[in-house]
C-alpha cells in the first residue's frame, strides 16, 4: 500500500515523468546533466554519455550531437591518452542546451496518422516520428532516433542514407 499511488495527475517512474499528455524526462536527471562538469577522463566521459544516452529518444539528432564526444573514446584517439577536444566541448555544451529544450514526447494515438521525418549527414542519420494531436494542429514528437554511420555507410549516396534512416 505504501508504494501504491492512485488518481495521480503525473507519475515519476524509472527516470520518466508520465502524464496524460506524454512522457518527459525526470527533472532531477536533467539537472544532473546540466550540472555535469566537462569530462576530464575516459570514465567521466563514459558516465556522462551513459546518462545522456538514457534519454536519447527525447533529443533530435542525438548521434550527430554526440559524435565529437564519442570520438574522444575511439582507440586511435586514446593512443596518446585522453584528450577533451574543443569540438567535444562544443558538442557537450550543445547537448546540455538540447536537454533544456527537449520536448514532452506525446503518447502515440494509433487512430491518427503518423509522420516520419528523416535526415542524413556525412556522419549520422536521424529520424523523428511525429503526430498531430487534437489539442492543436502542430506536429508533436512521439520519438526521435539517430545513428552514427559506419565507414561503409558513409560511402552511401545522400538518397541511400536518407532511406537508411527509415
Amino acid at each position: 500500500p505504501e508504494k501504491c499511488e492512485f488518481d495521480q495527475i503525473e507519475v515519476k517512474y524509472l527516470g520518466y515523468c508520465i502524464n496524460q499528455t506524454g512522457v518527459a524526462m525526470d527533472s532531477d536527471k536533467v539537472q544532473a546533466i546540466l550540472n555535469w562538469p566537462s569530462p576530464s577522463s575516459i570514465k567521466e566521459t563514459q558516465c556522462f554519455l551513459g546518462l545522456a544516452n538514457f534519454y536519447r529518444q527525447f533529443i533530435a539528432d542525438f548521434a550527430q550531437r554526440t559524435s565529437f564526444i564519442t570520438q574522444t573514446l575511439k582507440k586511435e584517439h586514446l593512443k596518446k591518452g585522453f584528450c577533451w577536444t574543443p569540438g567535444a566541448e562544443s558538442a557537450f555544451q550543445d547537448l546540455k542546451k538540447a536537454f533544456i529544450q527537449a520536448p514532452i514526447l506525446r503518447h502515440p494515438d494509433t487512430s491518427k496518422q503518423f509522420i516520419v521525418v528523416t535526415d542524413a549527414s556525412e556522419r549520422a542519420i536521424g529520424a523523428a516520428l511525429l503526430q498531430k494531436q487534437d489539442d492543436d494542429d502542430l506536429e508533436h514528437p512521439v520519438f526521435y532516433l539517430s545513428h552514427i554511420l559506419s565507414d561503409s555507410e558513409r560511402n552511401y549516396s545522400v538518397l541511400e542514407r536518407e532511406l537508411l534512416a527509415l
